[in-house]
């Protein structure tokens, strides 16, 4: 028996989501006196999941291939999850984690509870706390199915290490009979990424131009943050649309969120209201952000932003 963690990795280094999912899994597995079993694809630092209590690292080499194939992924995890006799698979609510997880799921005959917000309450019948209506409330879901899939909403559980030594073993990379073909991704490498960002900043429309974006960028330099957008800034061409957050964009569960000149339109909302702490700075103090804000600040971001920075950087040195 075991509890089987798909860990996501970047440039063969695990990213912080896989992580968090493997603390995840090594509490459950502690809970129910089993084994943590984990699978990554082409880890070169798979010696960090050491730390986090793993005892047993699935490492699959997927021979030169070198993007996420849902279809190839999916089944080396739903194989391990077979062979480990796993009643339990975790992933993280990534993007990919979201894609691959209802996949492996529907292969191991399993259930599939998405936005999981903490450990089960009870394991028989395993029952588990839940976001729903966007993140604006929670459930708490039963399954009666013998096997389930987890989705772990990211920075609802943390990072809890746990040192001990995995066995590292290697895994059959299933042959594809996918047509898709990946010709290239584009990545920015020189900032923090939206995914695993405890800190957001985000600027609309507000800023008035793509000029202006040096004030979020400072602050998010400051704060080690990462910089995304709303969607009209994003549609009108200011910034990538790789920083579009939102419902129409990428969701958002950061520690903190900054929204400066965002006014709060509700399919933004609903895509950052999973942060725990949201502050908006805006000139109107009738912008709908202010209302589900934790903090505001009614000001000009033009005056606001560059104080702020400043009293932030004097405070960090």
């Amino acid at each position: 028996m075991a509890v089987v963690v798909y860990v996501e990795s970047e440039n063969g280094t695990p990213k912080k989501t896989g992580l968090e999912v493997a603390s995840y899994g090594r509490a459950i597995a502690d809970a129910q006196g089993v084994s943590l079993v984990a699978v990554g694809f082409n880890l070169m630092d798979h010696e960090r999941l050491n730390a986090f209590g793993v005892d047993k690292l699935y490492n699959i080499d997927t021979q030169g291939a070198i993007y996420f194939d849902v279809e190839r992924y999916s089944e080396a995890l739903a194989q391990v999850a077979t062979k480990e006799s796993a009643s339990l698979m975790v992933v993280s609510s990534s993007a990919d984690g979201r894609y691959i997880g209802p996949i492996v799921a529907v292969k191991t005959d399993a259930a599939y509870l998405s936005n999981v917000v903490g450990l089960p309450s009870q394991y028989e019948p395993l029952q588990v706390k839940r976001t729903c209506f966007t993140n604006k409330a929670f459930n708490e879901t039963q399954s009666t199915k013998e096997r389930v899939v987890l989705s772990l909403s990211s920075n609802s559980y943390g990072l809890h290490e746990k040192p001990g030594t995995a066995e590292v073993l290697s895994g059959d990379y299933p042959v594809s009979s996918n047509s898709l073909k990946v010709e290239s991704v584009e990545k920015v490498t020189d900032k923090v990424s939206i995914a695993d960002a405890d800190i957001v900043v985000s600027g609309g429309r507000g800023l008035k131009g793509p000029e202006n974006w040096h004030l979020i960028e400072d602050l998010a330099d400051v704060l080690g943050a990462a910089t995304a957008c709303s969607k009209p800034v994003s549609d009108m061409g200011w910034r990538s649309h790789s920083e579009h957050v939102g419902q129409t964009g990428k969701p958002v569960a950061s520690n903190l969120y900054i929204a400066i000149g965002v006014s709060g339109a509700i399919q933004h909302l609903a895509g950052i209201n999973a942060s725990k702490v949201k502050v908006v700075i805006n000139s109107d103090p009738e912008a709908p952000f202010f209302k589900a804000a934790d903090y505001g600040i009614v000001g000009d971001a033009f005056e606001v932003v560059p104080v702020l920075t400043e009293k932030l950087k004097a405070r960090m040195q």
